[in-house]
């Protein structure tokens, strides 16, 4: 969804402690990286991904978002030392400040407009899997390795979303053997169960990715935010309530100029060229 007036991403050039963030053109990509550690996530990097996500909500400029991490892996979740550490000597409601932190990551992911596409080789745990997760689509590798390890640290699977979001894309019945085992789900297998969307090469997944994204940012942009926005408010709806939403939805996408440039095109006997307008 393209904001009236657009303002540039103030972390476009920030030199984040965790977390890379470049633009190119329609299409901007978010990196965590700590390599040297399997891109572990820290207090910090918590609050960075959500100040990056709130500001390209607001970017008019930014048409889809890649996630990636550096170095071979996704990411391997909160980090022991730095997050989990500290976590077992704070109080109850230190905690449930730290939780509702956490968990702002994917309230701004799902309120972000522009379609996410997570770039996932290795490993992609804990933490690291809610955020492949969150993102709208996935492209991962065979050698991936994703596992939502919450209960295997004393913790329950219901973790930042994720007993409402992974039935969503796996199943119930698959999302509760993940939660309840915290067991790895391989590349492959998870290929199987639509959690990635389709695989490519390790040294060509963050590639692919891009490409993914630059064709959605090439597409209609209000019509994409709004399809986002419809694919996470109607899983609540009845039928009748979702079909007269996306009634109106669909009647706001006719008055935009993408949708006369279509027809245009499409009276031309041409590819219709969207702006986002």
């Amino acid at each position: 969804m393209t904001a009236a007036n657009p303002v540039t991403l103030p972390l476009a050039s920030h030199k984040a402690s965790h977390v890379r963030f470049a633009v190119d053109g329609k299409v901007a990509t978010l990196t965590l990286d700590r390599p040297e550690k399997k891109n572990p996530l820290t207090f910090e990097s918590y609050v960075e991904i959500v100040d990056i996500f709130r500001a390209a909500a607001k970017d008019g400029a930014v048409k889809a978002i890649v996630v990636a991490g550096a170095g071979g892996n996704f990411s391997s979740g909160g980090d022991v030392l730095e997050i989990i550490g500290p976590l077992v000597a704070m109080s109850t409601v230190e905690l449930l400040d730290f939780t509702r932190m956490t968990g702002e990551v994917v309230k701004a992911m799902r309120a972000c407009p522009q379609p996410i596409v997570a770039a996932v080789d290795g490993v992609c745990a804990g933490a690291g899997a809610i955020i492949a997760m969150a993102s709208d689509l996935r492209i991962g590798t065979a050698g991936a390795r994703v596992a939502f390890l919450f209960n295997r640290v004393g913790l329950a699977g219901c973790d930042m979303g994720a007993c409402a979001i992974l039935p969503r894309i796996v199943g119930q019945g698959r999302a509760a053997e993940l939660l309840y085992t915290g067991r790895t789900l391989g590349g492959e297998e998870a290929e199987r169960w639509g959690f990635f969307n389709r695989l490519a090469a390790p040294d060509a997944v963050l590639a692919e990715a891009q490409a993914l994204a630059r064709q959605i940012a090439d597409g209609p942009t209000f019509a994409n935010a709004m399809t986002k926005r419809m694919l996470e408010t109607e899983w609540a709806m009845s039928v009748e309530a979702a079909i007269e939403a996306e009634a109106v939805a669909q009647a706001l996408c006719m008055k935009t100029e993408d949708f006369a440039r279509a027809y245009r095109a499409f009276a031309a006997k041409q590819k219709p060229i969207f702006e986002g307008n």
